[in-house]
């Protein structure tokens, strides 16, 4: 293997739980709740569902939509504010380091949002390719964010893992020829996650040599 390659949202940085807390809590405000089943068709991916149309429909009125999503990101800001690096990252960033692999950041988020992340927690240098939503036509699960990696970083797809936590972006990876490997966190692992080549509980439970070597024997 030649190169690895991050989800940001929920994978290195755990985002997703407190996005969805902070919808939770707008939906909650006026008496529903917000279906996992619903928020789960958009993590890893963007406009599939719209929370502020489906709270409208629940509650059987219009609905100021520019203020929810302003209180909502304001909500959500604060919420990762507090959140660390996700368990493990760093160390398999320092391996990878050492072994001579590329490292890469695929997301279906905007590039001022995840290299923003990445520079606050002092990562953003660590990477030698970061491609994002408005890299690409069309984000996970389309396979385009990996092959814009492949492309920048000049590695076959054979050569390459993901590392991933949700389904859409298992699926992306996996459409582009990566071997792929299913981190989940919190959220994610009430998903279907199987269509990945092996799944850890976190980034910390092995080494970074102990991985790439099963993911070789599994071939």
């Amino acid at each position: 293997m030649k190169l690895i390659v991050f989800d940001f949202d929920g994978l290195i940085l755990d985002t997703e739980v407190p996005v969805y807390d902070a919808w939770q809590e707008l939906y909650g405000e006026h008496g529903h709740e917000l279906p996992f089943e619903k928020w789960a068709q958009c993590i890893g991916t963007a406009d599939t569902f719209d929370p502020c149309v489906d709270l409208a429909e629940r509650v059987g009125r219009a609905l100021d939509a520019e203020s929810l999503r302003q209180r909502h990101r304001l909500r959500a800001n604060a919420l990762i504010a507090d959140q660390p690096v996700l368990p493990g990252v760093v160390d398999r960033l320092d391996e990878a380091r050492g072994l001579g692999l590329r490292l890469a950041v695929a997301s279906s988020s905007s590039r001022g949002w995840v290299e923003g992340h990445l520079d606050r927690l002092g990562l953003r240098d660590r990477f030698h390719a970061i491609r994002c939503a408005g890299d690409v036509p069309r984000v996970k699960p389309d396979p385009g964010l990996y092959r814009a990696v492949l492309e920048a970083t000049g590695v076959r797809a054979s050569d390459a893992v993901a590392l991933e936590d949700s389904p859409n972006g298992v699926l992306a990876a996996k459409r582009a020829g990566l071997t792929c490997v299913a981190v989940p966190n919190a959220l994610t692992a009430r998903l279907d996650l199987g269509a990945a080549d092996l799944r850890l509980p976190s980034l910390a439970d092995v080494p970074l040599t102990v991985l790439l070597s099963r993911l070789r024997d599994a071939r």
